[in-house]
């Protein structure tokens, strides 16, 4: 792969990682990120998130370095929010404001001026910050729960970009973003200072990137470009790597022919030494110094064809260890045997109202913080009225996957009563999840993985849900597990009723019916 053209900014020399339990995470890792803005992609589980909470000195390596120029902010995967907590403290900017202000108003205590420092400007800084948030100044003097989620992952990461750390690190900073949202975190990470790593499967805002690094078998290689010009990179790689496979495939075969052919003669020729011994054709003192030679010969020929049967059987493995064999998450949801046209559920805004029969998909979109995901859960809960279910047979996955259990084992999060273990192991193996990892609390999971666990749960429902309700089921997958989904959920035989930002998700789905939510909890048909 082409190598990084950016100065280095974080070096990491045989960075190994395992978890208290002793499970593996990562294993000499080594390689460096420029000091520009970089992409980095990976299959879910590969270990991306835990690298960024190693660089960002969360977690200590097992063995092995890692070199940063100075602080590391970093927003992590899932932004844990208090409701009660202060804007201006997810801005990073409260003590100093507090301070500030208090002075202002007349109080001369030295600890005040302490806090402040030299950041006098530190109001008009933060003003700027929640404006490219999208929010106006007096959110300053609001709480975090008067904002939408989407507006405080915006707010956070305004906060990350006015610390001015020489490393930021955001993971998945797109999910749960509406459109604007979206724009405006794009807009601050084109004009981004220092260092900037992120870990994201929106192709958006890895075409904004300087490089493209990905985390693959425990190796980091970095790709001086954006994410299509390295996929189109490692498709023509894979191409030349799978023909240069074939080829020395053909070569093992054909020096295998011919050590076969030599064999052969080898044999014949010494059969006929033998038969003229016997019938004395041959005097035995001649007959014994050719078949001498004839060993000679034929250790001689015999190590030749051996060393080239070798060579190619060497050039094979490396040219097929170029071939990447990635798995891939094997979706195959249950047939509900849901009929054409059975009532599944209605959605109405008391004015309106549109019924979800079997097996249609439905959207339902807005911005962020009009109750999407309220409408959603009033739904599963059996709530009467303008919306409703038809049937309690209903598999809800929500927005924040929080129906598992975190100290407990995959195993015991996945298992029902009466269940089989082995052919639970079997289940969950077809989403990647296998060997010690059903054992690990899903505390330790990354979000993928645990997305993974989640889906395969509800897939275990006997009898299968006759309606799948899925809040923004595409955070934190990558994009072959998306690619899995969106071929499970079009041979899906029961109604869907899906939300997502994610349009390109959305366009492949073949959606029935698209309903906006808006603010005032309005629902209009969108064509």
């Amino acid at each position: 792969m082409p190598a990084h053209t950016l100065t280095p900014s974080v070096v990491l020399d045989g960075v190994t990682f395992a978890w208290p339990d002793g499970t593996p995470a990562l294993s000499a890792v080594s390689g460096a990120f420029g000091t520009g803005r970089t992409g980095l992609v990976g299959r879910n589980g590969t270990g991306k998130s835990t690298l960024l909470r190693l660089i960002a000195g969360e977690l200590t390596p097992t063995s092995g370095h890692i070199c940063v120029p100075g602080d590391v902010a970093r927003l992590p995967q899932t932004l844990t929010l208090g409701v009660e907590r202060p804007v201006v403290d997810l801005l990073g900017v409260g003590p100093a404001l507090r301070a500030l202000r208090a002075i202002e108003s007349g109080d001369p205590d030295p600890a005040h001026f302490d806090a402040v420092g030299d950041d006098w400007d530190v109001e008009a800084r933060a003003i700027a910050a929640l404006a490219d948030a999208g929010l106006p100044a007096d959110a300053l003097d609001r709480t975090v729960g008067e904002l939408s989620g989407g507006e405080a992952v915006l707010t956070a990461i305004a906060g990350i970009r006015l610390r001015r750390a020489p490393v930021t690190l955001l993971d998945e900073p797109t999910n749960n973003l509406d459109r604007d949202a979206r724009a405006r975190l794009y807009a601050m990470v084109r004009a981004w200072p220092g260092a900037l790593v992120v870990v994201s499967h929106d192709v958006a805002l890895l075409e904004l990137m300087d490089e493209t690094a990905e985390l693959y078998a425990n190796e980091l290689s970095v790709f001086g470009g954006p994410y299509s010009a390295w996929r189109a990179w490692l498709e023509t790689e894979q191409a030349a790597a799978r023909q240069a496979e074939r080829a020395a495939a053909q070569v093992v075969r054909r020096e295998k022919r011919e050590r076969i052919e030599t064999e052969t003669k080898l044999a014949r020729r010494a059969a006929v030494g033998r038969k003229a011994q016997i019938e004395k054709r041959v005097p035995g003192i001649i007959a014994g110094a050719r078949k001498r030679a004839a060993q000679v010969s034929a250790g001689r020929l015999r190590g030749e064809m051996g060393e080239r049967e070798s060579a190619a059987r060497a050039a094979h493995d490396a040219a097929e260890r170029r071939v990447r064999d990635d798995e891939s998450v094997l979706i195959d949801l249950p047939d509900p045997a849901v009929a054409a046209g059975r009532r599944i559920a209605t959605l109405g805004d008391g004015e309106r109202s549109w019924v979800i029969q079997g097996p249609e998909r439905v959207a339902l979109v807005g911005p962020n913080g009009v109750g999407k995901t309220t409408l959603l859960e009033r739904l599963v809960a059996g709530a009467v009225g303008p919306v409703r279910a038809h049937t309690d047979r209903i598999g809800y996955l929500s927005q924040r996957v929080d129906g598992l259990d975190d100290a407990r084992s995959v195993l015991e999060n996945v298992r029902t009563p009466g269940a089989d273990d082995v052919a639970l192991r079997n289940r969950l193996a077809r989403f990647l999840v296998r060997g010690d990892t059903v054992l690990r609390p899903v505390a330790a999971l990354s979000g993928g993985e645990r997305f993974r666990v989640a889906l395969a749960r509800l897939l275990l429902a006997d009898p299968p849900p006759q309606l799948l309700v899925l809040d923004e089921p595409t955070n934190n997958l990558d994009l072959d597990t998306v690619d899995q989904l969106v071929d499970a959920l079009s041979a899906y035989r029961g109604a869907v009723l899906v939300v997502s930002h994610d349009d390109a998700f959305l366009a492949r789905l073949g959606l029935h019916l698209t309903l906006e939510l808006d603010r005032e909890g309005g629902l209009i048909e969108r064509e």
